[in-house]
């Protein structure tokens, strides 16, 4: 993070814009909007700027910038000539008397940056590229437009003349979190944003007297298999909102980053023969927290019922009396398939589909062989790359063909995707020469010999 995203308060305080312009008419606009009192010295001046400036109860200094300049009586300053020399000469002496700076279009001479604004006051949401793309700043400032209600201004408003009542009848920070979230999902934030405050009055009212200490619960989530954009609303929603993640190995990093910031996180990670804590422990913690009445989410990679034990831990939540939610999540087998173009059922080629693991409880991969060798199936290997020697060299001594098509995804849906497609008698020997490491999802079946013809992702690169 380049530049630390803050919100100045402006109001009756002195800021100085350096030029006449164009753009310094552009920035000139946001201080004045923000209360500041506006100076400008510049040679020449617009009417509109001057108009500004006048009405903001700053002053015109009609002069070029010297390096004698006084900048201390300023709490910040806006470069905005057509000259970089000036620009830069502003920026120097700005940093000499340590005034902010901001040089318009020139990242390495700012000590701050103006972001493209969605004014819902007192709400206020910035963009900011921190000046590498500012039209692609511009068109996300577009999109949020359409989608952020307006009247969320009124109901941060409404919020804000009740906040003193809640916190001195709601003490504790954490339940006051709550509260405002169970608020703003009823019915209050349609009656405020319709301008209906006695009914908004009446509900935050009957709210307060009703309250009670919000229990401890606990949310099972299915990440997905990689990629933030496979998370369902329902996910995020929670992991917005919990006090608590809980999550494992195959969490990736821009997914836990979507969680409640200031949420605590508790890494319980398993690889084979390495488990950071083991399956027991990460019971006793979900268990832990929420009879401490906390919120837990408890993050697994792909989908928790699909080799995620999930019902395990559920298991300890019913004996342990903690409420529960299951969200599902994609899981690995048919994300990481969509994404390497191999679709896992098609009426030419595979009218059925098993999902099995690796390795079992023991750590070993004995399978239903005999179950398993079938030519119109489509067999996906989770947790399965130790043992994909000995598990191919299986599926042959029980008569499975040799060249059944094969494919290994690693880290799938993940930028670092890696496909590698061989038969069984040689994808062993591949997962060396192509590097190939864990996550890592087995496919076998004439379905991978589509992914040739349906690998989307490839011709995305070429669009």
């Amino acid at each position: 993070m380049d530049f630390l995203p803050i919100s100045l308060k402006l109001h009756d305080q002195p800021c100085l814009v350096v030029g006449g312009g164009d753009i310094a008419y552009r920035k000139a606009q946001l201080l004045v909007k923000a209360g500041a009192c506006l100076s400008v010295i510049s040679p020449e001046i617009r009417d509109d700027l001057l108009d500004l400036v006048l009405a903001s109860g700053g002053s015109y200094m009609q002069a070029a910038f010297q390096a004698d300049f006084d900048l201390n009586a300023y709490r910040l300053v806006v470069a905005a000539t057509d000259s970089p020399e000036v620009n830069a000469q502003v920026y120097e002496l700005c940093e000499k008397a340590k005034v902010l700076i901001n040089s318009v279009d020139d990242t390495p001479h700012c000590r701050f940056m103006l972001p493209a604004i969605i004014d819902r006051s007192p709400l206020m949401i910035s963009v900011a590229s921190n000046g590498a793309s500012p039209v692609l700043t511009r068109q996300i400032r577009a999109q949020l437009e359409s989608t952020i209600p307006h009247g969320l201004g009124l109901l941060a408003e409404f919020s804000g003349q009740w906040r003193s009542t809640v916190k001195a009848q709601i003490l504790s920070p954490e339940e006051r979190r709550v509260f405002w979230e169970n608020l703003y999902a009823g019915p209050l934030r349609e009656q405020v944003f319709s301008g209906n405050i006695d009914v908004a009055n009446h509900l935050i009212t009957e709210a307060l007297k009703n309250w009670q200490r919000p229990k401890g619960e606990v949310y099972l989530v299915g990440a997905g298999p990689g990629d933030p954009e496979l998370l369902t609303l329902k996910a995020l929603r929670l992991m917005q909102q919990a006090d608590v993640i809980i999550y494992d190995r195959l969490v990736s990093e821009p997914i836990l980053a979507l969680c409640r910031r200031d949420a605590e996180k508790i890494y319980v990670g398993k690889a084979r023969s390495n488990h950071s804590v083991p399956q027991d422990g990460i019971n006793a913690l979900l268990v832990k927290y929420a009879l401490a009445d906390k919120r837990v989410c408890r993050l697994k990679g792909g989908d928790p019922f699909i080799f995620g034990r999930g019902g395990e831990e559920l298991q300890e939540l019913c004996e342990a009396k903690v409420h529960f939610q299951v969200v599902p999540g994609i899981t690995a087998a048919s994300g990481c398939s969509a994404y390497a173009g191999i679709p896992l059922t098609h009426r030419d080629y595979a009218q059925s589909v098993r999902f099995l693991t690796g390795h079992l409880k023991d750590g070993s991969p004995e399978l239903p062989w005999k179950e398993l060798v079938y030519e119109n199936q489509t067999l996906v290997l989770y947790m399965g790359l130790l043992g994909l020697e000995k598990i191919c060299e299986s599926l042959i001594a029980h008569g499975q063909r040799p060249n059944m098509p094969v494919a290994l995804i690693s880290k799938g849906t993940t930028p670092e995707q890696k496909v590698v497609v061989g038969t069984l008698a040689d994808i062993s020997s591949k997962v060396t020469e192509h590097q190939i490491q864990a996550p890592t999802l087995t496919i076998i079946g004439e379905v991978v010999k589509l992914r040739e013809q349906l690998n989307w992702q490839a011709q995305l690169k070429y669009i």
